[in-house]
C-alpha cells in the first residue's frame, strides 16, 4: 500500500538535514520530496518560486480530501519548509516518520514550535480494497404442480346370475278300461281304420337381455384457496468499521488520492 509521510519544520536547514538523512537511510531520491511557498528543492537541485496556490497548498489539496485539514496544514507549512516521503510499506513508514521526528518536524496538532517530535503519516492508497455489501431480499411467487388426480376406466365384466320360474308340460297317456257289452250302432258305425292323435306341450325357458342405464359417472373438479405464510432466512453483509489508533507521535490522517 502506498504511503506518504509529512514532516514540517520551521527550520530550513532542519528540513535539508532530515532529506540527507533520509537519502543516507536508503530512501531514493524519487521518494523524498522537499517543498516550501519560495524554496529550491534540495534535493532535485530545482529552483522555482511557487505561488501559495501553486505550491504547497496545492499540495496538501492533493493530498487531503477535507478542505479544513488541508488548509491546516497549508497554514502550518506556510512558515517552514516540508519533507514528504513516499514508502511502499507500514515498516517504511515508520522509518520515515522516526527519521522526521528525530530532526525536528513539527507537531501540525499541538503548538507548532520547533524542536516537537510529532510529523504527520498520510496514507494514500492506490488501489484500496473495497467490500462489497450484499443484501438478499424474498421473492415468493407461485407456481402450478401435480399433486394427483382421478382417471375413470371402464371394462366388461360377466357375472353368473339365476331365475327360479315354474313351467308347465304335458304328457299323453293312454288309458285301456276292459269292457263287456254288446255292440250297439254306434259302435258299429266307429268299426272302421282310423288314426287318432293327441299332442303334447311344455313350457321352456326363454331368455331376453335388456341394457339399463342405472348410473353415470363424471369427472369435475372443485377449487378452493388457502392461505399459507413462507417462511426462509434472508442474508446481508455487514461491514463493522473500526479506528486504527496509530503509533505513538504518529497522527493518520487519510486523503484522495492526488499529486503531490
Amino acid at each position: 500500500m502506498s504511503q506518504t509521510v509529512i514532516g514540517i519544520f520551521n527550520s530550513a536547514a532542519d528540513a535539508q538535514t532530515a532529506v540527507n538523512q533520509l537519502l543516507n537511510r536508503g530512501f531514493s531520491n524519487e521518494d523524498v520530496d522537499l517543498k516550501s511557498n519560495t524554496s529550491t528543492d534540495s534535493v532535485t537541485g530545482t529552483s522555482s518560486a511557487n505561488t501559495n496556490e501553486g505550491g504547497v497548498s496545492k499540495f496538501f489539496k492533493n493530498l487531503f480530501s477535507n478542505d479544513d485539514e488541508s488548509m491546516r496544514y497549508t497554514t502550518a507549512a506556510q512558515k517552514g519548509s516540508v519533507v514528504s516521503v513516499h514508502v511502499q510499506s507500514d515498516e517504511e513508514a515508520q522509518r520515515a516518520s522516526m527519521l522526521l521526528d528525530q530532526f525536528g518536524a513539527v507537531d501540525v496538532d499541538g503548538d507548532d514550535t520547533a524542536g516537537s517530535s510529532y510529523n504527520t503519516l498520510a496514507k494514500n492508497t492506490e488501489n484500496g480494497g473495497k467490500i462489497s455489501v450484499i443484501e438478499e431480499t424474498m421473492q415468493v411467487g407461485k407456481r402450478e404442480v401435480k399433486t394427483g388426480g382421478v382417471r375413470l376406466k371402464s371394462r366388461i365384466v360377466e357375472k353368473p346370475v339365476e331365475q327360479s320360474l315354474r313351467l308347465r308340460e304335458e304328457r299323453v297317456s293312454v288309458q285301456r278300461n276292459k269292457v263287456d257289452r254288446v255292440a250297439s250302432d254306434a259302435d258299429f258305425n266307429n268299426f272302421q281304420e282310423g288314426t287318432i292323435e293327441m299332442t303334447e306341450h311344455a313350457e321352456v325357458p326363454v331368455v331376453a337381455k335388456e341394457a339399463r342405464v342405472v348410473e353415470e359417472i363424471s369427472l369435475g373438479k372443485e377449487v378452493n384457496e388457502r392461505k399459507e405464510t413462507v417462511r426462509d432466512t434472508v442474508r446481508k453483509t455487514e461491514v463493522d468499521v473500526e479506528n486504527i489508533e496509530g503509533t505513538k507521535k504518529t497522527t493518520s490522517k487519510n486523503f484522495k488520492p492526488g499529486k503531490s
